[in-house]
């Protein structure tokens, strides 16, 4: 139940990621048309808020998909438990840094609120509104973290490996290194 709470969670973040992005379409196509019809309409304070809140609410889902870049050139070369335990450390490092910037991020949006500072544009947006996207965000990438790590740690794949062919595809996969020598 955990299981299938914890990915409807990271799916609805994917969503809301993909809503944000559609919302810098929509603006962008309101300031366009408005010109053509002699209107200023200034949307590019709105497109910077939901290109931020599209970009940390989408982070989770792709980490759970395996669509983050990973640089894997020593980690390849480890087999077995040496392996398993240099993926606990990176995603343990990784949870404990993300757990370290959520925090200050809620720090942030908190005294945003409280100072009630306002967006300088033409459209007074309290700063406490667009920022929550981004403490929301790492709050979900420190949650996604910890579930990776929990599943490592029992001896699961990390998924940036159990979503590779689907996110290279079959023929883009990287091969495996060769433990032969010539």
């Amino acid at each position: 139940m955990l299981r299938r709470t914890l990915d409807a969670l990271y799916l609805t973040a994917g969503y809301l990621a993909a809503l944000f992005l559609a919302a810098i379409g929509v603006t962008i196509v309101a300031q366009v048309v408005g010109r053509m019809a002699g209107l200023t309409i200034d949307s590019t304070e709105i497109a910077g808020f939901c290109l931020a809140a599209s970009t940390f609410l989408g982070l989770a889902y792709t980490l759970r998909h395996g669509g983050h870049i990973r640089v894997t050139l020593l980690i390849r070369f480890a087999r077995g438990t040496a392996r398993r335990w240099i993926e606990l450390w990176c995603i343990g490092f990784a949870a404990a840094g993300m757990a370290y910037f959520t925090f200050w991020a809620f720090e942030f949006v908190y005294y945003s609120w409280f100072f009630r500072e306002l967006s300088p544009g033409l459209m007074a947006v309290p700063f406490w509104i667009p920022r929550l996207g981004m403490a929301t965000g790492l709050l979900l990438l420190t949650i996604a973290l910890v579930d990776e790590f929990v599943a490592v740690w029992r001896g699961a794949i990390p998924s940036y490996e159990a979503n590779a062919e689907t996110v290279l595809g079959d023929d883009d996969a990287v091969p495996p290194v060769s433990e032969s020598k010539p």
